[in-house]
């Protein structure tokens, strides 16, 4: 709803179709054009239907906002190698492999465009219990430079984003935050002592995206609160 408010049409995608209506209703409330679209990042040919879908329906692609991801929290020695694929097939193969649909898209194109990746603290501080997390967000800040480099002569900017703690309406993170306690104990670390909202995450999505951020590729963009200054 951000990017539509930012006067770009928006393909958005989920694991099912009838999942997205609240969110194709919202950006048509914006004043921007949705097209709702199935895209399971677990499957390369998913991949491939899905961006070939946005371009049908859009004529082409300048952004690509890589904001899928599966959470676990478990100790490192209980993680299944079930669990572990999971997160990885996702958070970092998906990513990696639709950055790849869209950078052959640019390319071939000879257009720019920009790709934003949603990584996360975990990926640059170490925290118990989430080390399967946290390796495959660390993973995509390696990705954003690699890539960034490789695409820089292309015009393609490669950037992300690694938020600190989120007020989310996500089932686990509301399961969390209810815990005052647990409440209090994450704030204590962060030196403005609340969370961000998704709508600042938004805002930031919007930066990279936008003009004034065409001089900037391969960078992570922190925004915690001050939590990784110490």
């Amino acid at each position: 709803m951000a990017l539509a408010r930012n006067a770009f049409d928006v393909a958005v995608t989920d694991l099912a179709a009838d999942m997205l209506g609240d969110t194709v209703s919202g950006i048509e409330a914006a004043g921007g054009r949705a097209v709702p679209l199935v895209l399971d990042l677990r499957s390369r040919s998913s991949i491939g239907q899905s961006v070939a879908g946005a371009v049908h329906a859009l004529g082409r692609l300048d952004v690509l906002v890589n904001n899928a991801g599966i959470p676990l929290i478990k100790p490192a020695l209980d993680i299944t190698p079930q669990e572990w694929g999971s997160v990885i097939s996702v958070n970092l193969t998906g990513t990696f492999f639709i950055s790849q649909e869209m950078g052959r898209h640019l390319i071939n194109n000879k257009r720019p465009g920009c790709i934003i990746s949603i990584a996360s603290t975990h990926g640059i501080l170490g925290a118990a219990g989430q080390s399967a997390y946290g390796i495959s967000k660390a993973a995509v800040i390696q990705m954003t430079r690699m890539l960034a480099i490789e695409w820089a002569e292309y015009g393609v900017r490669v950037n992300a984003i690694a938020p600190g703690k989120v007020d989310t309406p996500s089932p686990i993170r509301q399961e969390v935050v209810a815990d005052l306690a647990v409440r209090e104990k994450m704030l204590a670390r962060v030196p403005l002592r609340r969370f961000a909202t998704s709508e600042e995450v938004a805002a930031m999505v919007c930066y990279l995206a936008g003009p004034q951020a065409a001089y900037m590729t391969g960078q992570t963009l922190l925004l915690d609160g001050g939590l990784t200054a110490y």
